[in-house]
């Protein structure tokens, strides 16, 4: 796993090996999303969610690009003791806020709403297809804000009443709604 781009670009990180429950973005696919997202946002004016972050490769890529204010949620305690770790390495204070909790609990209770909201869920995760629907029903986006699912070709989201585009990296696929 690597930085891409920003003040952090080219650093490199390990995760644990094993029994690791993520499945980090390739390099690949997140180089191509963000070359997407880098086009769009400001990311020093961006207010990011990271949901099921894992190692913490997005929001580590949103705080290298300039993001001051980035989310990051999961509920695997290994993966929280591994971003604090990096985030310690990194010398972020206030730039990530890590908490620790499931995902479809935090959404109908955040209060907070963001710019831009990335979520990469185990692509078997029963309640994957519900994401979208509740992202918009308890109103975490600003107004002009996208939210972006990953998941593999088992789940199609074209359908939905807010998907705007769909991009493929590989076995990765980005859902972009708004």
């Amino acid at each position: 796993m690597r930085i891409i781009g920003g003040k952090f670009k080219g650093r490199k990180f390990n995760p644990p090996a094993g029994k690791w429950p993520t499945r980090p973005t390739t390099d690949f696919a997140k180089e191509g999303l963000f070359n997407i997202l880098t086009n769009v946002f400001d990311f020093v004016e961006v207010k990011a969610l990271d949901l099921f972050g894992g190692t913490g490769s997005i929001a580590y890529e949103l705080v290298s690009r300039g993001c001051s204010d980035v989310t990051y949620v999961d509920q695997y305690f290994p993966c929280i003791a591994y971003v604090k770790k990096t985030k310690d390495l990194l010398d972020l204070r206030g730039e990530i806020k890590i908490i620790k909790y499931d995902v479809f609990k935090f959404i109908p209770k955040t209060e907070t709403r963001f710019d831009l909201i990335f979520a990469d869920p185990p692509y078997a995760h029963p309640d994957l297809s519900k994401l979208p629907d509740m992202i918009f029903e308890y109103g975490l986006l600003n107004p002009e804000g996208w939210f972006i699912l990953e998941h593999d070709n088992k789940s199609d989201f074209e359908t939905h009443s807010r998907f705007f585009r769909k991009q493929k990296y590989g076995n990765n696929i980005f859902s972009f709604f708004k």
